[in-house]
């Protein structure tokens, strides 16, 4: 694992991804997003991790993609070359919406072009005053759908406000984030880590199949073709959730007043 890309695991199974590069408020480098592909699927393969938090070292969230690169954006690599490149940043959103674990993203400041993408992919934002976002591809003369946001931010925060976002390219403060749900609270940035711990906490006390099951249903009825598609997958789900070891044991430590011993079978 890169120095730029570090994991600590918390307790009750909540990993803690960081972007440390906070010299360049973690804008990403090839090598960079690398590690951090490396880190995520690792951790989505790692059973005992039941949450994860991502978060940047010093004043950033993560500033995008680094376009002071040699072979950046910009330069006139082959065009094989160049789509390689724009398919390493794109994955970066897709593996965090497809990682089976929920993910928190702790907003400690600036989220721009790629760093935003990775925020809108996570599961749920929490931000500290001094966050922002920004959808930055538009600014320098390349497309503001880019990354996933064309598809992720309308169903976050509408398509007319997505629109202005993605047209303008303008900050998006944490303020505002909040009031059009682009974040779901704002802390302190002295209690954001906590804030965001705690939350995950919260998140891992469910069953893990649970809570597996939650997230990948939630994310494919949002694009369900009816209601009735939509409830079919839950009755699935809820029948296969019922029939788990964990299940009877959430149910009798629900009416005991206990803490549930899970065993994620």
């Amino acid at each position: 694992m890169s120095s730029l890309v570090t994991v600590e695991r918390l307790r009750d199974g909540v990993a803690l991804l960081t972007l440390r590069r906070p010299e360049k408020l973690n804008a990403l480098t090839w090598d960079m997003m690398r590690s951090f592909l490396s880190s995520l699927e690792d951790l989505g393969r790692d059973e005992s991790v039941r949450v994860v938090v991502l978060t940047g070292e010093g004043r950033g969230f993560c500033a995008g993609l680094d376009i002071g690169q040699d072979d950046g954006v910009g330069s006139r690599a082959d065009v094989f070359s160049a789509y390689r490149g724009q398919e390493t940043v794109a994955q970066l959103a897709l593996t965090v919406r497809n990682l089976p674990q929920p993910v928190i993203a702790a907003v400690n400041g600036p989220a721009s072009g790629g760093g935003m993408a990775i925020t809108l992919a996570s599961d749920i934002r929490i931000c500290a005053p001094q966050a922002r976002f920004n959808v930055a591809f538009v600014r320098i003369g390349l497309s503001g759908a880019d990354a996933g946001v064309s598809h992720l931010l309308p169903r976050i925060v509408g398509l007319g406000m997505a629109s202005e976002l993605m047209l303008t390219g303008r900050q998006v403060l944490a303020d505002e984030a909040l009031r059009i749900g682009l974040a779901n609270r704002v802390v302190p940035a002295e209690a954001l880590l906590d804030e965001a711990a705690a939350l995950a906490g919260q998140i891992a006390q469910n069953s893990p199949f649970g809570v597996f099951m939650t997230k990948q249903v939630l994310h494919r009825n949002v694009d369900a073709g009816s209601l009735e598609q939509a409830i079919e997958l839950e009755n699935r789900t809820q029948i296969l959730a019922s029939r788990t070891e964990d299940m009877p044991e959430a149910l009798a430590a629900f009416k005991e007043k206990r803490s549930p011993n899970f065993k994620g079978r």
